[in-house]
């Protein structure tokens, strides 16, 4: 209690203006000048000056008058108060983006520095470094009494980050909370208390972010960019202001790069697990750039549990591990051993990427929105209201090999046993030309269940279900694939691929058991007679659906389950034996399929 009174005391004496005899002024302008290091988009520079603000594909009004925004979701309205979109109006270059720019910053001045604006660490570190980034673009033509107002708000706001420290585990945003605090020490250097607290907790936030093998503990491509990301402008900043190199700074970043290349695909954008969206490539280009004195690859991820395998032109992605624990788990997907495949630059199977808010949000994390295989309808992992895991897999397992160029891949978890009893396992086999990927998809339970095993197509894919529904053929990237089945009923249904600005359509090849080879089956889970579509709700006008509501597919063939393991795929040879991890239970459902290029 006493502690909770001391800290509310200091943010009260914190708020005082520089007005008040006793209170140290900062000076009109930056001691050490520094500058935003990532370039904006001119496009919605122009937008700005209109009044409206470019986010995750949508236009939204800015207001200020009102830098609450209480009606928008936090990511949101955390993104707006950061003002880092001002690199966009600099980007536009005009005198009239100069002059909005500075009375949007005004305006934000205007406010005092209460709750809920400024309590929130990482938008104010993201919103110091945004205007000592770009104070020559908006500052140094105005009138001194701006310059000063500014400056004196950057102390302000500089205490207040410094007093709230150390901050809760919220994995790389603490990183964007400290990087304003340097950025302040940096401008108003007598401020030496600054620097000190920045080192301090910084130290402090590096252990407790990233796993051994450099993997975020977020367990999230995106996560690892915009860890690299703050961490590459934080050592540019000192690097202007003449600073010694920090370095566990050095060493994070050579830590952290490396497995953000590794997490890449052919067309240099990121893979879709965990809450992430592609990226633009180039961006990550200039991070690394910044962040890494080697351009090194991360040749494994034994912490991070992802395998990326390599073979000829190709890239297979498998997520080989459970989603991260709390409290790391407010971005994670029901995804233990989805995969994604490229070959190139092209994508061919992906996972459905992510939303930062709202029904898609949640729909995007069940595992119908990954390349994966789905029981009864029911994701592998429970969701809380407040966004994090309450269940996932007790067990999950994943083992590689390679010969002569070739992989193998085995995995199994346990997600389903609790409500249906069942467990599945995974092999696939990548050929060393990369140009000859199969699966054998094994489903152990006490009785036989339905299920969908997904593969999730990317927007330029073309595919087309075959007229006797026995394969699907895909003309992609000036290539022919073809996909073939043993063991279920195939059919080509809608999906959707929200791995960019914005949610699109797509298609998604599924495979089911035939309908006489089902058992229903009974639970008193809520959790497993509750299918995850059902509490979705409606899409929004205009937007196409969850990737887990179908549509009307064509004609379609059937295999046979059995309760030993299935015949290899017609014309195809079948996977090489590896030691099975378990006893199977008394029913067994196997799917064997076969992803091969055409030949020209």
């Amino acid at each position: 209690m006493f502690g909770r009174w001391a800290r509310e005391a200091r943010l009260s004496l914190a708020r005082l203006p520089s007005s008040v005899p006793g209170i140290a002024r900062a000076p009109d302008r930056p001691v050490h000048a520094i500058r935003d290091i990532w370039p904006g988009n001119p496009d919605h520079g122009a937008l700005l000056v209109s009044g409206a603000a470019r986010f995750e594909g949508r236009n939204i009004p800015l207001r200020a008058h009102d830098w609450e925004y209480a009606d928008l979701a936090p990511v949101t309205r955390e993104w707006l108060q950061g003002f880092t979109w001002l690199r966009d109006l600099r980007a536009l270059g005009s005198d009239e983006a100069r002059l909005y720019a500075r009375s949007i910053v005004g305006s934000w001045l205007d406010q005092p520095p209460i709750d809920p604006l400024v309590l929130n660490a990482p938008a104010t570190g993201a919103r110091l470094a945004s205007w000592l980034g770009h104070f020559d673009f908006f500052a140094s033509s105005a009138s001194e009494a701006f310059r000063q107002k500014v400056m004196d708000r950057l102390l302000v706001e500089g205490r207040l980050i410094s007093i709230m420290l150390p901050l809760a585990e919220q994995g790389w945003r603490n990183l964007t909370a400290l990087k304003g605090l340097l950025a302040v020490a940096v401008a108003i250097p007598s401020q030496t208390g600054f620097l000190h607290r920045f080192h301090r907790y910084l130290e402090q936030e590096l252990d407790r972010l990233t796993l051994p093998d450099g993997t975020l503990r977020e367990r999230s491509p995106q996560a690892q960019m915009e860890a690299a990301r703050e961490l590459a402008e934080i050592s540019v900043f000192m690097r202007m202001a003449q600073l010694s190199p920090s370095e566990k700074v050095q060493n994070a970043l050579a830590r952290i790069c490396p497995v953000l290349r590794a997490l890449r695909h052919g067309d240099g954008s990121l893979a879709l697990f965990h809450g992430s969206k592609e990226q633009d490539d180039r961006q990550i280009d200039r991070i690394i750039q910044y962040g890494a004195r080697q351009r090194l690859l991360a040749s494994s991820m034994p912490d991070g549990g992802f395998w990326r395998i390599s073979a000829g032109k190709a890239l297979l992605f498998v997520d080989g591990a459970p989603p991260a624990g709390a409290p790391h788990d407010g971005n994670a997907h029901a995804a233990p051993l989805a995969l994604e495949f490229s070959h190139g630059r092209q994508r061919l199977f992906v996972n459905c990427g992510a939303a930062s808010t709202g029904m898609w949000k949640q729909a995007l994390r069940e595992t119908a929105a990954h390349s994966s295989l789905v029981v009864e309808e029911t994701s592998c992992c429970d969701f809380t209201p407040a966004g994090s895991i309450a269940r996932r897999p007790a067990h999950v397992t994943l083992t590689h090999q390679s010969q002569d160029g070739a992989h193998w891949v085995d995995g199994q978890h346990d997600g389903w046993y609790p409500g249906f009893g069942a467990s599945w396992r995974r092999r696939l086999y990548l050929g060393p030309t990369g140009e000859d990927l199969r699966g054998e998809e094994c489903v152990d339970g006490e009785r036989r269940v339905a299920f969908a095993l997904r593969f999730h197509l990317h927007p330029s894919v073309q595919a087309e279900l075959a007229p006797d529904g026995d394969e699907v053929l895909m003309h992609a990237g000036g290539m022919i694939w073809r996909f073939r089945q043993e063991g279920g009923v195939l059919s080509l249904e809608r999906s959707v691929y929200a791995g960019g600005e914005k949610p699109v359509a797509s298609h998604q090849i599924v495979i089911r058991p035939p309908a006489a080879e089902v058992t229903p089956v009974s639970t008193d889970s809520d959790a497993a007679t509750t299918p995850a579509s059902q509490e979705r709700g409606e899409a929004p006008e205009g937007e196409p659906m969850p990737p887990s509501q179908p549509e009307e597919s064509g004609e379609t063939g059937a295999g046979a389950t059995a309760d030993t393991q299935s015949s290899t795929t017609a014309g195809a040879p079948a996977l090489p034996e590896l030691p099975h991890r378990s006893e199977p239970l008394p029913a067994r459902q196997v799917v064997q399929w076969v992803m091969e290029r055409v030949p020209e």
